[in-house]
């Protein structure tokens, strides 16, 4: 018994308090808070303040720029040497030959996937930021550097026709004067999109990352894994044909490739068809027992080694005129400027590269990071990748990226820091130096063989489409855009037309949100979706609107008719049928005059007296309507309620509260929205009030002179249930609302 007293008096207490609890609007706020005071800093302050240095600040800008001088002297040799070591090696070893082989897609000699898996390396350890991710040669990159290079420098541009004879002098002097040049662009276009990271990095443009979204990523290297597996059929079947670059381009090789078919090389055919099956069965043994193996099997320099002594013993290239890698060069080459007169060319090109670079290495980086529990810096990496693509094409590099598949072997071999990135370029430094010249033999089928099998992780990604089915219709729009676009008009065109396609995405979003009517969830003060939940209820003559997006010119209008909707009320359609009906009203009252003038007429006629026929006549013609106006000025002053009789019937709702709570922020054109639905509803005698607004909506409002003439601040509220208790109190239904709230629960306690 004590208990159920206690619980009344707990019932009695919360009760009273939500009855005498203060309304919070904004009016109140605005005389209980004052703000802080902020004097913002001229513009000379800030250039002062940027210009200023001390040591402390010299010290951590030079930390920023070469973070290897921070974690360098504290690098625990005993702790983290021994895997740098082994994952260097690894990493190394896997170099090797993928840089040989992405030479193939960048349209250069293989001589130069080397220079780029050693200069870029290198540099990285200095300026990069990321312990785990393996910089260098990349097949999306490459491929895209390849479909330039060939653009700009095409076979027809050196008389090099389609042929399967490679025996004249002239044709190979044709063929190294293409290959000079297609170098030459490759560089020209290394050099600008490493100063275009450069540039971004320091001016703090890392976040253009974010335009490219996971799925268009995802779609867009889905569809470059297309491009190189479509590149490369013709060096596994041994056939010559022309590279084409550019719109359609899969469709024009497919198409080449098809049609010399019957000139297929069996030879290199079936060194292509091994190393495939080889490189497979490694890769799923690696996968299948990783955590029994101490190292992945390096299955890739194992393919390389055996397939360049068999050629080399064998004479594939003479017995069998399979095609190999050629002349290697001793040595590194001398530092040369690039040909800046192809920049004006290559502009868009660059800038594609350079951003794509920029996402596969900073989203690698971030999956390692969030990993083993450090930060990266974006615009480092930025400054990072700038520099080495940048520095780089001045010893004949091509741009360079992070390497999935490196990298994942880079960290699942033990290593910690950069040291292992160093290694491994330590490794392609001594090939190109002293043991280059042993893989003239190689055949290029089998480098093929190595890009397409690299290519199965991508191809996967085709299982991207049943996942975005179930979660997102808008995210499978994206990858299905950015895939079929990249894979028809080309990577550079695909990436902008993606890119393009997702900010659109973005604006369909906030011109078609989710539109909700509120209610409350029963003895609380929250309030959900009255049509997602069967307990929420809606208050009597009150209804709470909410739209989870900022209000501004693309859906301003969308807003409004939303809310009429929603709430069942038009301004427009009630004051229409207002009108509508004083107009029937007073077609009445003109008829039933007519009908009484009639009458009287009737019944004067009747009599012979011309007096008092005269006299009856001016009487009555004193209280009839003249044209129908004193019709008229009856149905202007008929009361409410007789007019309701030729009404339609209407809403009863008194109160419609605008929740913002989801809002960012809001324009002239949505301030004028709001402007006009509060008037409207006004007309109409339904009270409108707004709940709920963030400080940069207010803002805005002010700034937009919303609360100007009728509109006030009386209007906004702090939270959706101080406007609700502020509507119950102008019709006075507040004390009884209050107990209402909690008479169910008290109700079920006596019951038990």
């Amino acid at each position: 018994m004590e208990h159920v007293q206690e619980h009344e008096e707990c019932l009695l207490q919360t009760q009273m308090y939500w009855v005498e609890r203060p309304v919070y609007n904004e009016e109140f706020l605005q005389g209980q808070l004052h703000k802080k005071e902020k004097t913002p800093p001229s513009l000379s302050q800030k250039i002062a303040h940027s210009c200023r240095c001390s040591s402390k600040k010299a010290k951590s800008h030079l930390y920023s720029f070469l973070p290897i001088l921070k974690w360098l002297p504290r690098y625990p040799v005993k702790a983290y040497l021994l895997g740098d070591i082994v994952s260097g090696i690894s990493t190394g070893v896997m170099q090797l030959p993928q840089g040989l082989a992405y030479a193939l897609l960048a349209a250069v000699p293989p001589v130069f996937g080397l220079y780029s898996s050693f200069y870029p390396v290198f540099l990285y350890t200095f300026f990069g930021t990321s312990r785990h991710i393996s910089i260098g040669t990349f097949a999306v990159i490459s491929l895209m550097i390849g479909g330039v290079a060939v653009r700009e420098a095409p076979d027809e541009m050196f008389n090099i026709m389609e042929s399967n004879s490679t025996n004249s002098t002239d044709l190979l002097e044709n063929y190294k004067a293409r290959d000079a040049m297609r170098v030459k662009v490759a560089v020209a276009v290394t050099l600008l999109s490493g100063i275009i990271q450069l540039s971004l990095g320091l001016l703090r443009f890392g976040f253009v990352a974010i335009y490219l979204t996971e799925p268009l990523v995802r779609g867009f290297t889905t569809a470059a894994a297309v491009h190189v597996f479509t590149s490369q059929l013709k060096y596994l079947l041994g056939i010559k044909t022309k590279r084409y670059s550019g719109a359609l381009s899969v469709l024009y090789s497919l198409i080449a490739v098809l049609s010399n078919i019957t000139k297929t090389n069996i030879a290199t055919l079936v060194v292509g068809l091994t190393c495939i099956v080889l490189l497979l069965s490694g890769k799923e043994i690696n996968d299948r027992f990783k955590k029994k193996l101490p190292v992945p099997i390096p299955m890739e320099i194992i393919v390389v080694i055996i397939a360049t002594g068999v050629s080399a013993g064998m004479n594939l290239s003479n017995t069998y005129e399979v095609d190999i890698v050629g002349e290697i060069p001793k040595g590194l080459l001398a530092p040369k400027v690039p040909d800046i007169n192809l920049i004006p060319a290559v502009f868009v090109d660059a800038l594609a590269i350079a951003i794509v670079g920029f996402s596969m290495a900073v989203s690698m980086a971030k999956i390692f990071a969030l990993k083993h529990g450090y930060t990266i810096d974006g615009n480092q990496e930025l400054i990072a990748l700038g520099i080495c693509n940048s520095a780089g094409s001045f010893f004949q590099t091509f741009s360079i990226t992070c390497s999935m598949s490196r990298s994942l072997v880079q960290e699942s071999t033990g290593g910690k820091t950069q040291i292992a990135g160093t290694l491994s370029s330590i490794m392609v430094l001594l090939v190109i130096v002293a043991i280059g010249y042993l893989f003239e033999p190689l055949p290029q089928t089998v480098l093929a063989a190595i890009v397409m099998v690299n290519l199965k992780g991508m191809f996967k990604q085709f299982g991207d489409i049943t996942h975005f089915w179930r979660t997102s219709k808008i995210e499978l729009a994206i990858w299905i855009v950015a895939f079929v676009a990249s894979v028809f008009l080309g990577l550079d065109y695909g990436l902008l037309t993606a890119v393009a396609f997702a900010v659109i995405t973005v604006i369909y979003r906030t011109q078609s949100p989710q539109y909700r009517i509120l209610g409350q969830i029963p003895n609380t003060d929250i309030y959900c979706d009255v049509e997602e939940y069967e307990e929420v209820k809606e208050y009597p003559g009150i209804k709470i609107f909410q739209a989870n997006a900022s209000l501004y010119f693309a859906n301003s209008e969308l807003y409004a008719s939303a809310l009429k909707k929603k709430t069942g009320v038009d301004p427009c359609a009630v004051l229409a049928a207002k009108k509508k009906a004083q107009k029937r009203h007073a077609k009445e009252l003109k008829q039933t005059n007519e009908h009484r003038k009639k009458a009287v007429l009737k019944l004067v006629s009747a009599r012979t007296n011309d007096m008092e026929t005269s006299v009856k006549h001016e009487i009555i013609n004193d209280e009839l309507p003249l044209n129908g106006k004193s019709a008229d000025a009856n149905a202007q002053g008929t009361s409410p309620d007789e007019l309701e009789h030729f009404m339609e019937p209407m809403t009863n709702v008194h109160c419609i509260i605008l929740d913002l709570t989801p809002v960012n922020f809001v324009d002239s054109v949505g301030a004028k929205m709001l402007k006009s639905v509060i008037k409207e509803y006004e007309e109409v005698g339904v009270f409108v009030c707004i709940a709920s607004c963030s400080g940069p909506v207010m803002d805005d409002l002010t700034r937009l002179n919303f609360f100007e003439k009728s509109t006030t601040r009386d209007l906004l509220f702090h939270s959706v249930h101080d406007a609700v208790l502020s509507c119950q109190l102008k019709v006075g239904s507040v004390p009884q609302t209050a107990s209402d709230l909690f008479v169910s629960t008290s109700e079920s306690h006596m019951e038990n």
